[in-house]
């Protein structure tokens, strides 16, 4: 009797945590507006709940097998959604990063360059740049953070002998109208993309018109390292320009992409929680020896926050110089 009660309460529980799961799929992907996504939601929730009700007021099991079959069919309805690159999509994420590799020389096609005076208001330049891998200089982590607790986006920089920068971000491809939402990432609301840009765009727009607060931080990698980095960075632009995916906010975000491009080159990289938690990521590189050791991880996090000095830039000035040169005391 007791053993029957503790599947019970599972199966219940179950129901109620699945349950939930499958109103926010229906309303992050139910065809048709608002009101059809708030009807779908509501209606599966009373579904549910009906199911329950009767189980209880029964006690019977056949209303949690009705309810099995329907999540089934759920599941079932979802796999059919599948990722597209063809969508009216918002100006920044518009073209997909592609590039092609001879030797050391890499050729980059739609790399981003926008003049941002607002979140609205924007020249947009997309560019076809040529790099040099045997130039390869410096490789810098990019952390910005919203405000959101815990969370905070990555970037990767790559710097050239010339003083040159192109920053990489996986990003979420919104569609036209649309806003980002943590919560929309784990139920095939976005695509996922792969941006190149230029400095003054991805990381001005973020400080200067988004009020994000940046840190920059010197990773110590050598030059073999960062080479196959930027490559893997290449690689999975044109999978994703060929094979489009949905970004997920747990498995393959804007910092877990990096660690699996990571591993490729120290298969022994150990997984950690701060790789979702990425406003702790700096504690995580500091541990496994990816920044500077002769400085403490306090000193390195206050040297590297690069907001003011971003704000302070002028239009003719040498950003990527600026953003590394510490004001005077």
């Amino acid at each position: 009797m007791f053993l029957r009660w503790i599947l019970y309460v599972l199966a219940v529980l179950a129901a109620v945590l699945s349950g939930g799961w499958g109103a926010l799929a229906l309303w992050y992907q139910f065809p048709g507006g608002a009101m059809f996504r708030w009807m779908a939601s509501l209606l599966w929730v009373v579904f549910v709940l009906a199911l329950l009700v009767a189980a209880w007021t029964r006690r019977s099991g056949l209303p949690i097998g009705v309810y099995a079959l329907a999540f089934m069919l759920l599941l079932a309805w979802r796999g059919t959604i599948m990722p597209s690159n063809h969508r009216d999509w918002a100006d920044d994420v518009a073209r997909l990063l592609t590039g092609d590799v001879t030797g050391d020389h890499v050729t980059l096609y739609n790399v981003r360059n926008f003049n941002w005076r607002s979140e609205d208001d924007y020249d947009a330049r997309w560019e076809t740049r040529h790099y040099n891998l045997g130039e390869l200089a410096s490789a810098d982590l990019i952390l910005s953070s919203w405000g959101m607790p815990g969370i905070v986006h990555a970037l990767l920089s790559f710097g050239f002998d010339d003083g040159s920068h192109v920053v990489f971000s996986v990003e979420i491809r919104r569609r036209r109208g649309q806003s980002f939402s943590s919560m929309g990432g784990f139920f095939k609301h976005y695509e996922r993309t792969i941006v190149a840009a230029d400095e003054r765009d991805m990381i001005r727009v973020r400080t200067n018109v988004r009020g994000e607060t940046d840190h920059l931080y010197r990773l110590q990698m050598s030059k073999p390292a960062m080479r196959s980095l930027f490559l893997a960075y290449v690689s999975e632009a044109n999978q994703l320009a060929a094979r489009p995916a949905f970004y997920n906010t747990a498995t393959s975000n804007c910092v877990t992409i990096v660690y699996d491009m990571a591993r490729r080159i120290d298969p022994g990289l150990p997984y950690d929680y701060r790789l979702l938690l990425t406003a702790y990521l700096p504690g995580y590189l500091y541990g496994v020896g990816a920044l500077d050791q002769h400085y403490p991880l306090d000193v390195l996090i206050r040297q590297g926050d690069i907001t003011a000095r971003a704000r302070d830039t002028k239009p003719d000035d040498d950003f990527s110089r600026a953003i590394r040169t510490p004001p005077e005391p």
